[in-house]
């Protein structure tokens, strides 16, 4: 493994230019590692946003099959790291190793996946409509239309995942797919672990000759508002809180020339219990139910947060069954000692509110998070309370009772924008309840039936997004294909000689394009 140098990456080169020195933290013990980072200067983030602007250029007309080959090429150097990278950042987050070498599995299996979309052609959305000159009243002259890259993208790394929704991470991927070079915010949680994996960008980028300033990486506090503030950033990619969130989308708006920012926030993903669920097997719901609450310290963005069920016996037994597998948790270590501190705050903001009990969970104390299970009455979400509504990010639920179908029904009306919404039924619960799809789809990004939210593949169909505050954009996704949607805009060709085009657009489609021509779906030459 390379050395940790520490310093910043601006056009493939290294810069230490800031006087602040910061330090890795290991996060089971809080003690500082023997890593040193230079905090970047405001001149190293304008020298990053610049040499990703001179790349643009360059490697937005590179053909797709090259940009592939660079995306290959981040794989396979992902994939060569070794076990003391492995284990680096299981120091720098308390993430257990097979959780780190599974998820490095999926990083890179995301570069190969837009590798593969790259080869396709598909996300160019190539469109001709031809010349019609003897069209009456008016003729119509030649028009193509394809998509390209945006231009400059500052992507800013997720705490709970240091390597599928970082460094080498879907909005990474997806904006250099789209032919945007990348300026990488590190994030203060694991500052090694995104060293090595830019040095692996790096190598990738010089093994396949990409053009210097394709991929940038600052450290320190304080960059993101430079970043976002930059001319020559022209799109954000984050995931974060919702308070960080909505300062990037404020400041992004309020620049002379406003650009969109793509951010993940907050959600936490009702679970619906429907009543022949309940009834048939609501002790294997439980204990599903109470692992997914804590299945990696409870740390996922897609997390359930809420369960809501009908008033009964069944529901009772279920919430005290699902209470006692909390119970028995043992204590686990959160990735940093802010993330406990923010667990912390949100259990204490939910003790103190009218209209919440606590049931179940040990006293939250110590250096690590307790599991913890509490109820609340169905008019706080009916009522939009926002305590009902915010994140706790850890291993805590919150259980809704409601009376009727019709409590149901407005207390989902009362919910915000979610990533996910589960329902848990019997068919005959599903056919009953299929009312409650088209409320759920106004609601959220993806619907689950009889499975739970944590866990999210990486496929052409997957949608990791939904309604704010789950994201500050409902229409796209952060994670799968369809991801690279939100670094494209569509430009449109009128009258072009054929040499001028872009090959997308030629008749001779020379790339072997499925296209949309004149309302048909054509693959060979016009």
């Amino acid at each position: 493994m390379p050395e940790i140098l520490g310093h910043n990456f601006i056009a493939g080169q290294r810069s230490a230019t800031g006087q602040q020195t910061l330090h890795s933290l290991d996060a089971s013990t809080g003690q500082a590692l023997p890593y040193r980072f230079t905090q970047a200067s405001e001149t190293e983030v304008d020298q990053a946003a610049r040499a990703a602007a001179a790349a643009f250029a360059e490697f937005r007309q590179l053909a797709p099959a090259r940009r592939a080959e660079f995306l290959d090429a981040i794989a396979d150097e992902l994939d060569e790291l070794d076990d003391s990278f492995v284990a680096i950042v299981c120091q720098e987050t308390a993430l257990p190793a097979a959780r780190i070498q599974g998820e490095r599995g999926r990083t890179s299996g995301q570069m190969r996946l837009f590798a593969q979309v790259l080869r396709r052609g598909d996300f160019l959305g190539a469109r001709i409509d031809q010349a019609l000159p003897q069209r009456q009243p008016l003729p119509r002259t030649d028009l193509r239309q394809m998509r390209i890259g945006v231009g400059p993208v500052a992507v800013f790394g997720a705490s709970n995942f240091p390597l599928a929704f970082s460094t080498a991470g879907g909005d990474t991927a997806a904006a250099l797919a789209a032919g945007c070079p990348v300026v990488f915010k590190a994030h203060s949680g694991h500052m090694a672990t995104a060293d090595q994996v830019a040095c692996a960008i790096v190598r990738a980028a010089e093994r396949t000759g990409m053009p210097k300033g394709v991929f940038n990486m600052v450290f320190g506090a304080g960059v993101g508002e430079w970043l976002v503030k930059h001319p020559a950033i022209q799109a954000v990619g984050f995931t974060g809180s919702l308070k960080g969130g909505d300062a990037l989308c404020r400041m992004a708006a309020e620049r002379p020339q406003p650009i969109p920012v793509f951010a993940e926030m907050s959600s936490i993903n009702p679970v619906i219990l429907l009543p022949g669920a309940l009834a048939k097997r609501g002790e294997t719901i439980a204990r599903e139910l109470a692992g997914s609450v804590c299945l990696g310290a409870g740390q996922f963005c897609t997390n359930p947060g809420l369960v809501i069920g009908l008033r009964g016996g069944a529901f009772d037994q279920l919430l005290a069954q699902l209470g006692q597998h909390l119970q028995q948790q043992p204590g686990q270590t959160l990735l940093n000692a802010g993330g406990l501190r923010s667990y912390e705050n949100g259990l204490t903001h939910l003790h103190a509110h009218a209209g919440v009990e606590h049931l179940a969970g040990e006293p939250q104390q110590g250096a690590e998070a307790r599991a913890q299970l509490f109820k609340a009455d169905a008019r706080l979400l009916i009522e939009s309370d926002s305590a009902l509504q915010e994140e706790v990010f850890g291993p805590t639920t919150v259980a809704v009772e409601v009376a009727d179908d019709a409590e149901l029904s407005a207390a989902l009306l009362g919910l915000r924008g979610q990533l996910t919404a589960t329902l848990i039924g019997e068919p005959q619960d599903l056919e009953a309840y299929a009312w409650l799809v088209p409320l759920l789809e106004e609601k959220v990004g993806r619907i689950l039936v009889n499975g739970y939210p944590t866990g999210v593949e990486v496929c052409d169909a997957m949608v990791h997004g939904g309604p704010y505050p789950a994201t500050s954009d409902a229409r796209g996704t952060s994670v799968g294909t369809l991801a690279i949607d939100r670094f494209l805009r569509p430009v449109c060709y009128q009258n072009y000689p054929q040499a001028l085009l872009p090959q997308a657009l030629q008749d001779a489609n020379p790339l072997g394009l499925r296209r949309l021509v004149d309302g048909q779906w054509h693959h060979g030459a016009l």
